[in-house]
């Protein structure tokens, strides 16, 4: 049997990381609601926590429930290599190359390798997660910490913190349309390995 393309540990801390990310932006979101930044709210039902008190109650508990997680996958997978041979390399020109094939839809798909355009996501969005981190610790304890006065004030770190979410939250609606397009991707990270797995492209 051919080792699985995502490893147990890896399955795992997805479908937490999955979970919290729910969880931590319905809950954010209930909290944005009660002060917003721009001129629009979030729908109730798009919320978590039925009113303020909740809704932090909520964010910060998910929020050590996200942080731990994040630090396995990272340490799994730095003491693995597989951060390294799944994220790296990505080059200017074969980013360029693999977004003009994806948008004119030719872009070959390959269990368990990540294109350059898939690894500068992934890249990003872990850089997201780690704004989100430091933002929401600023605007928990601003007095304590220094990282709201670092940058830049306290309403400053609230839109770092609002436009990180709103990156993460991109990510995974366009995370969720690749699932779409090729749903069997599905299979892997269910079960680590997809049956009668082979070259395909995205329609």
């Amino acid at each position: 049997m051919p080792p699985a393309l995502h490893p147990l540990l890896v399955r795992v801390t997805h479908w937490v990381n999955a979970y919290a990310i729910v969880c931590m932006v319905t809950s954010g979101w209930a909290i944005y609601n009660a002060s917003p930044l721009f001129p629009f709210t979030f729908p109730a039902w798009a919320t978590l926590g039925g009113w303020l008190g909740g809704a932090i109650a909520w964010h910060l508990a998910v929020m050590w429930l996200m942080l731990g997680n994040a630090l396995v996958y990272l340490a799994g997978g730095l003491l693995s290599g597989r951060l390294r041979r799944v994220m790296l390399p990505v080059s200017p020109a074969r980013f360029a190359q693999d977004l003009k094939a994806a948008l004119t839809f030719r872009l070959d798909h390959r269990d368990g390798v990540y294109n350059a355009v898939q690894r500068l996501a992934y890249i990003t969005v872990l850089l997201l997660g780690g704004l989100a981190v430091l933002s929401g610790l600023a605007l928990w304890k601003p007095v304590t910490l220094p990282f709201a006065e670092l940058m830049g004030g306290y309403e400053v770190a609230r839109r770092i913190h609002f436009i990180a979410m709103a990156g993460i939250v991109g990510f995974v609606v366009i995370h969720l349309a690749l699932v779409a397009l090729v749903p069997r991707t599905l299979l892997s990270i269910l079960f680590g390995r997809i049956p009668d797995a082979s070259t395909e492209k995205l329609p």
